[in-house]
């Protein structure tokens, strides 16, 4: 499916990203591995997919950071000789705190670097696929983006601040013909919510429609088709991977 391209996923070495980053390279995409400084995890994700006969390297690099960034794309363009998948992925700890509990400080850091995250990536892969005119942008966002849950205010307004950022590149760089779309998970089963009480998962997975909560492969999964071809005349999109929990 996705033969002879090259994509990069930030925040790769566990979770959501380290699961995406295999599964498109099980759909033959050579793949780099982002992370900001788990080596060890990240050498792990490239050793799992070289031994399914993928190709993979892991370049260190903080996504909010712009010269570290463009020394990733430089590197990239070395070893592989174009970029066509960006999967904006890196993950942001923020506090879990009321909107009367959290301060301004913390609110803003956590949408400023969500933003960062997004933007620096985005715009370090552009020139690339603007020379090539095609391209894809997927950004992970959040349910929480849309729906409100006590002491995820900070969480929520970045991401929400995301969805907006996604579709405003969608449509500037859409006469490139690159893509950008967004990807929101609900209740995903990683190191994210490893804390988590049972009974609250239990919870979630009962008013779920499908009856469960996620696996970093169902998201991987979403991010595979819109990261092919199947998806070449879909922008701007917000695509809910949430088992029914968010249906518009």
């Amino acid at each position: 499916m996705l033969m002879n391209k090259v994509a990069i996923v930030t925040g790769a070495s566990r979770g959501i990203g380290a699961a995406t980053a295999r599964l498109l390279a099980q759909q033959h995409a050579k793949v780099v591995v982002n992370y900001f400084s788990n080596a060890a995890a990240a050498e792990q994700v490239v050793a799992a997919i070289q031994a399914e006969g993928g190709k993979a390297i892991a370049i260190q690099a903080d996504a909010r950071d712009e010269a570290q960034m463009n020394t990733l794309v430089q590197e990239t363009l070395h070893h592989f000789g174009r970029i066509d998948i960006l999967v904006s992925n890196a993950s942001i700890g923020f506090p879990m705190a009321s909107f009367m509990d959290v301060s301004w400080n913390d609110l803003e850091l956590k949408v400023s670097d969500e933003l960062k995250a997004a933007f620096v990536p985005a715009r370090a892969v552009a020139p690339t696929m603007i020379e090539q005119q095609s391209g894809k942008l997927i950004f992970i966002s959040s349910g929480l983006s849309n729906f409100a849950q006590a002491g995820f205010i900070a969480h929520g307004v970045a991401k929400s601040a995301l969805n907006a950022f996604a579709r405003y590149v969608a449509n500037e760089l859409g006469n490139h013909q690159i893509t950008a779309n967004i990807i929101s998970p609900g209740m995903v089963e990683t190191d994210a919510t490893l804390y988590t009480p049972v009974e609250i998962k239990q919870q979630t997975a009962q008013i779920t429609p499908l009856g469960r909560i996620a696996q970093p492969e169902d998201i991987a999964r979403a991010v595979l088709l819109y990261a092919s071809a199947h998806s070449d005349f879909i922008t701007g999109a917000y695509v809910p991977v949430s088992g029914g929990m968010e249906m518009n």
